[in-house]
């Protein structure tokens, strides 16, 4: 009995260092580290989509001219746009603060017949439009909800015909304005983003001098009220988070 304890004793002691050096050995794997996404960083793309807007009051300011301080009516106008973007964004916990400039070529336009006079009018169409906004938005990870608003700028030309004579009159002008707008941006990768936004452009009411093309006219001028919406879809190359 005694020789089979000994036995026993040494086998253990024999057994145990070994054992306790493959466990040593053993080693568990951390974790995988899980990226967190961040909207921090600039970006760049382009976009594309449908303008819509109209050009009110039209009411004459040409001094001693016929229908002073009346209206000539408006009309709607409409089209395709498609530009540019590019912008930087700073991320902390979930908000998002960021700033945007984009530029946008268009063909929106629109006419109507004079509401005071006979076989007379008037039409304009939007060539251009671009704005430089901040954006204030919160991040669910890759989803980024957002509101933006700042100052906006159009070009526009503008024209009074009869159906004597075609185009009598015509005028170019960039105007200011303010936009707000509403959307939303999704990054599939960390490098490319895509998003969706509705913006509303107001250019208010500004004096518009037009130019006589045919000889013996003179000058005139009519306040004309400039407004538009846009909704368009577009997509980011990001860089720098």
């Amino acid at each position: 009995m005694r020789k089979f304890l000994f036995a026993t004793v040494a086998l253990i002691a024999l057994v145990s260092p070994a054992t306790t050096a493959d466990l040593g050995q053993l080693r568990i794997p951390p974790a995988p580290v899980v990226p967190i996404w961040t909207w921090t960083g600039c970006y760049a793309g382009g976009q594309v989509g449908y303008l819509w807007g109209s050009s009110e009051k039209w009411i004459v300011r040409t001094p001693g001219g016929d229908f002073f301080g009346q209206s000539l009516g408006g009309h709607d106008l409409e089209s395709w746009i498609g530009g540019v973007q590019a912008g930087c964004d700073y991320q902390f916990a979930g908000v998002v603060l960021g700033v945007q400039g984009d530029y946008g070529w268009t063909g929106a336009n629109g006419t109507h017949a004079s509401a005071r006079e006979v076989g007379v009018y008037y039409h304009s169409e939007v060539k251009a439009l671009a704005s430089v906004t901040g954006r204030l938005g919160y991040a669910w990870n890759r989803f980024l909800g957002y509101l933006k608003g700042g100052a906006a700028w159009e070009r526009v030309d503008y024209a009074a015909a009869t159906t004597l004579i075609g185009t009598a009159y015509t005028a170019s002008d960039t105007r200011a304005g303010w936009t707000v707008g509403v959307g939303g941006e999704y990054a599939f990768t960390k490098f490319l983003s895509g998003f969706v936004e509705y913006g509303y452009y107001d250019f208010g009411t500004t004096d518009i001098h037009l130019t006589p093309v045919v000889a013996g006219l003179r000058p005139a001028s009519v306040a004309i009220e400039d407004t538009a919406s846009v909704v368009r879809a577009g997509i980011n190359l990001r860089f720098g988070g």
